[in-house]
């Protein structure tokens, strides 16, 4: 990923914070020279391994359950709030016009060794824990004991646990660093209505 120093991110706090807020990931692994890529919602568990665990689930039917009879290598990435950006906002415009579009993005990026766990208890603890997260909005959340036994068992057989080990990971925030102080706050401004996300991550992150 091309990296300039102001938008790097190291800080863990910050990286695990963006993949428990965002946890949709794109999982992408390489097997006999072909590109597998996956959209899955990874659970971190920042107490396992020396930079955490991330675990999920895909079908069997998925060709990754065949790829993962023996652990690869996976390269993982979580987005969050992303907008494009118009020169227009810049104060510079008006002055010297010499500006360009651009786009404003936050990522996490991670590498590690990706396997199946085929254990029904631990499948079942990583689905109880993702329901349960995910329902915590619902004013009556679901949970699996809300759907007959014998259903569950049978869509219980049709999927597998995963898990990846992180052996690293690196953000970049891409959020108006580079910019001019007064730059930075007029995107910040123009954003407050249709990306409120991205405006208040602008000055959140922008250099003190």
């Amino acid at each position: 990923m091309y990296l300039p120093t102001h938008f790097k991110q190291e800080n863990l706090p910050e990286l695990f914070d963006l993949i428990e807020q965002h946890s949709l990931a794109s999982v992408i692994v390489t097997h006999d020279g072909q590109i597998e890529a996956n959209h899955i919602p990874l659970e971190l568990d920042s107490t396992q391994g020396e930079l955490g665990v991330l675990k999920g689930h895909i079908a069997k039917e998925n060709p990754l359950f065949e790829i993962l009879d023996h652990p690869v290598s996976a390269y993982v990435i979580f987005q969050a709030e992303q907008a494009y950006i118009s020169p227009n906002w810049y104060a510079g415009k008006h002055e010297h016009h010499r500006v360009v579009p651009t786009w404003n993005y936050r990522v996490v990026h991670v590498t590690g060794s990706i396997q199946k766990i085929e254990d029904p208890k631990y499948l079942r603890g990583i689905l109880a824990r993702l329901t349960r997260t995910h329902e915590s909005s619902q004013d009556i959340p679901w949970k699996m004991g809300d759907a007959p036994n014998d259903f569950i068992e049978e869509q219980l057989e049709k999927i597998v646990a995963i898990e990846i080990e992180i052996s690293s990971i690196i953000g970049k925030f891409k959020v108006s660093q580079n910019r001019s102080k007064a730059d930075a706050e007029n995107v910040a401004h123009a954003l407050e209505k249709h990306h409120p996300e991205m405006s208040g991550t602008i000055r959140k992150y922008y250099p003190k």
